[in-house]
């Protein structure tokens, strides 16, 4: 039985609801996207479809709802197979994977950073590429220079235990994981993103430790049986988190954050203070901070 599916296409929206818009507060008709899947990341299926949606759970424990023809069907052994494959980790904003180890190859498919690609191993007479396979069975190549390894696990959709990469040394994850959060500097804000195209502030928080190994809740506030615990504002180091009501953000130190905002004239990743002496400085957001939160 296929109780399992990988995300097809570049970006797979996961909506709240079957269906794309809804009714806020203010009865205005609004999107229904509350997260997304990039290529090759699994959900489990959790119930028969909705008016041609899926109910869906993420490997990082979030639901939602996935229109059937955008994933890829498994059953749990093909699911565990898949997760056992090599699997690595698209590092570019928009990478392509070309029919031939050169840049005159046909164009396959474009990806996001963060999608999953599995990789068929070096090619012997072009060096700089590696051969990858699609969801589709066709094989294409990329250029090694954008994949990084995938440091997660998707576990979570057949254990439901959320799994966490050991971490060795305290210094070097917290600044892997707000390098890679620099990583999407400049990138627009988009409601419920969390790919190079687009995201939102907890998509850009989460998506930074996902590529890290660690798996926190992908909206903006503490959860209980996730690993993000409240700290003191005054005991922060750089890749802890700061949350404000609706908001959150990472901490890069010297009073400096790291953060995906909607603000007219400063929308996108950017970077801010609470520093009142910063031409960065944030009144609104240092008024309305309210926890600070880490893993360690």
């Amino acid at each position: 039985m296929k109780q399992y599916g990988v995300a097809l296409l570049p970006v797979v929206t996961l909506w709240d609801k079957p269906e794309e818009t809804k009714k806020n507060k203010a009865r205005e008709t609004v999107s229904a996207i509350g997260d997304e899947l990039l290529y090759g990341m699994g959900v489990r299926i959790t119930g028969e479809p909705i008016n041609g949606f899926y109910p869906v759970v993420t490997f990082y424990a979030y639901p939602g709802f996935v229109k059937q023809d955008e994933l890829y069907l498994l059953s749990l052994e093909e699911m565990k197979a898949y997760e056992d494959d090599r699997l690595l980790v698209v590092n570019g904003r928009y990478v392509d994977v070309l029919s031939l180890p050169r840049v005159q190859g046909v164009r396959l498919a474009s990806l996001p950073k963060g999608a999953l690609i599995k990789v068929l191993g070096p090619d012997s007479e072009k060096k700089g590429w590696v051969k990858v396979e699609l969801l589709s069975g066709e094989t294409g190549y990329i250029r090694d220079q954008y994949l990084r390894e995938k440091e997660f696990s998707q576990s979570y959709l057949w254990t439901e235990i959320l799994p966490q990469s050991e971490i060795v040394d305290e210094m070097d994850f917290r600044r892997s994981v707000t390098e890679t959060a620099m990583e999407y500097m400049g990138t627009q804000y988009r409601w419920g993103g969390r790919s190079t195209l687009g995201l939102d502030c907890s998509g850009l928080t989460s998506e930074s430790y996902l590529l890290n190994g660690i798996l926190i809740y992908r909206d903006a506030r503490i959860e209980e049986g996730f690993p993000v615990h409240e700290i003191p504002k005054n005991a922060m180091l750089p890749g802890d988190l700061m949350y404000f009501p609706g908001h959150i953000a990472m901490y890069l130190g010297d009073c400096a954050y790291i953060h995906a905002t909607a603000k007219v004239g400063n929308s996108g990743v950017v970077i801010n203070s609470f520093d009142p002496a910063s031409p960065y400085y944030r009144a609104d957001l240092e008024e309305s901070w309210y926890a600070s939160g880490s893993i360690f």
